[in-house]
Formats: C-alpha cells, sequence, structure tokens
C-alpha cells in the first residue's frame, strides 16, 4: 500500500464503523453525516478488498477481518494522537536523568539547595554533572546531551537559550591569621604575595591577570590550579591568596577558616547565565528543571 496515499481520515472513519457496528452512529460519533461515513466505508472496503460490516437482520456484524483489525487500529491511532500532544512530566514518579555543565564555583552554590529541591519533588529524578567544557569545546554530540549549562560566558552556545541567573564579583580569598592579613588592602602587597591562580579547561591565563593587565600591574603568581575549589583549599593551607568569585568563598569561609577581603583595584561584577537547549524551548520537563534552578539562584543572598 502507498502510504502517501493514505488519507487519516479514513482510518479514523474504520476505527468508528468497527466500534458502532452501524453507519449512522459511527457518522454521529465521528461528526460526518451519513451518506459522507457510507463514503467512507465503500472507499475502505475497496482498498482492504473485504466487507468490513455485512448487514445480518436488522443489523451490521464485523467481518473476521473487522475483528482482527479493531484492537490495532484503536492502538495505532492512539500513538499517531500523541505525535501532537506535549509528553507530560510528572516529577513525583519521573525517573528522567538530567545532564548538567557547570563550572566548580556555580556547582558549590547552586548543587546543594538543587539537590535538596529535587530530592522533595522529584526522588526518582537524578541530576549529572558533566565535566566543565567552554562554549568553544561545546561540540554537537555534546549539546545534544546537555540538558543545560551554567556559566559566565561572553559568547553564546550554539543551539542553546541564554538567560541572566545571578550576579557575582571577585573578591580576596586569604586565610585565616595570614601574617599580611592587615596590609592586602594596599596595592604593592596585594601584587607582592604569592597568588594562586586558577587557569581552567581551555584557558591559557587566570581571567584575573587579564583584567590586572588592563590596569598596567601583575601579581605573583607562586601556583596556578585547575579550579576555584582546589584554589581556596590551597589557600586555607598555605600562606597564598586567591582571587576568586566572591558568593563561594562566602559559602566556604566557614568550613575552609577564610577571610573575604575586597581586591585593592575594583574588579566590578559579572553575570551568571543559565542555558538551555532551543529544542527543549517547551519542554515539560526541561522547564521544571529550569524553575528549579531559577528559584535557587533567586534564594541566594542579595548582592555579592
Amino acid at each position: 500500500m502507498n502510504l502517501a496515499a493514505l488519507d487519516l481520515n479514513l482510518l479514523v472513519a474504520l476505527d468508528a464503523l468497527l466500534s458502532q457496528a452501524s453507519v449512522s452512529r459511527a457518522a454521529k460519533r465521528i461528526g460526518l453525516s451519513q451518506p459522507a461515513t457510507s463514503h467512507a466505508l465503500r472507499r475502505l472496503r475497496e482498498m482492504m478488498d473485504d466487507p468490513l460490516l455485512v448487514r445480518v437482520g436488522a443489523g451490521m456484524e464485523l467481518t473476521p477481518r473487522a475483528h482482527a483489525l479493531r484492537a490495532p487500529l484503536s492502538e495505532a491511532l492512539a500513538h499517531v494522537r500523541g505525535l501532537f500532544v506535549a509528553e507530560d512530566f510528572d516529577p513525583a514518579t519521573s525517573q528522567r536523568r538530567f545532564s548538567l555543565m557547570m563550572p566548580d564555583h556555580v556547582f558549590d552554590l547552586i548543587l546543594p539547595p538543587l539537590v535538596a529541591g529535587v530530592a522533595a519533588q522529584a526522588p526518582g529524578v537524578r541530576l549529572d554533572v558533566r565535566p566543565w567544557r567552554g562554549p568553544g569545546q561545546m561540540t554537537p554530540d555534546l549539546a545534544r546531551n546537555i540538558d543545560l549549562v551554567i556559566a559566565c560566558a561572553d559568547d553564546d552556545f550554539p543551539g542553546f537559550h541564554r538567560r541572566t541567573l545571578f550576579r557575582d564579583t571577585d573578591s580576596t580569598a586569604v586565610r585565616k591569621g595570614h601574617p599580611a592579613l592587615p596590609r592586602l588592602g594596599e596595592l604593592q602587597t596585594f601584587l607582592a604575595t604569592g597568588h594562586v591562580a586558577v587557569v581552567g579547561y581551555g584557558q591559557r591565563v587566570d581571567p584575573i591577570d587579564t583584567w590586572l593587565e588592563e590596569h598596567r600591574v601583575a601579581r605573583r603568581i607562586a601556583l596556578t590550579a585547575p579550579s576555584y575549589l582546589q584554589a581556596l583549599h590551597m589557600v586555607s593551607l598555605s600562606d597564598l591568596i586567591a582571587v576568586v568569585p566572591r558568593r563561594q568563598i562566602v559559602m566556604l569561609a566557614q568550613a575552609l577558616d577564610l577571610e573575604v577581603l575586597a581586591p585593592p583595584i575594583d574588579p566590578g561584577s559579572f553575570e551568571e547565565y543559565v542555558f538551555h537547549p532551543l529544542t527543549a524551548q517547551t519542554d515539560p520537563a526541561s522547564i521544571w528543571l529550569r524553575t528549579m534552578v531559577a528559584g535557587v539562584a533567586a534564594g541566594l543572598a542579595g548582592n555579592p
């Protein structure tokens, strides 16, 4: 059979005819006139080379072929209808796995309250956080498997929609009791003290050093680390200091025994964005996850 020539309305009519075993009742069910439904039955008989309905006494009965068609036809039409209805998402029963990507300082801020919220609403949902990759490393294959990205990115991730999530700034992290602590607000002491620079995947230099270069100054880098979290742990165990996102320092200050200082040069502020695939714009599961993340961000303490 040439499926391109098949009129889907005939299948709807056939389903009504087989369930009602009556042309008049089938016509009423599908909203057609009785002559139009009779015409559909004639076409179906020709297509299937079977009478489908035969008159027996005052009524009509289904042929063996028609009886065999009832269940698979009903199931097939249900699948077709499902193509035009958005898939529902019930957090309470879902077993969905979401794939996220974010740098470590965002992980520390967002994941603890997000995991708690997900556990309360969707105990069967799992969050998988992928290793961080910037826009330049976002291949099409990787993008197809990512549900959400959080990043401070000047450039958009191809194929993703961007929305502002929260604002932050950079501050100096220093361990309590550091011998230079009273003088780290002075530019010369700040620059001369050993720093931990953070050079992440795909970077050649810590963005802080690019910023300092714009002010025609340079700091003394004693160590480079691949993540802010590792830099903060090193600061807590040494006389090194680090300039990292302020919200992360504040969150870990008590656990790591750290002080938070404003750098001697104002770093300004920056925005963290949340990205989701354009293909998931109307996906109920994606909308739910984005709403959860936005709620966590809205709950972060005021200005950085």
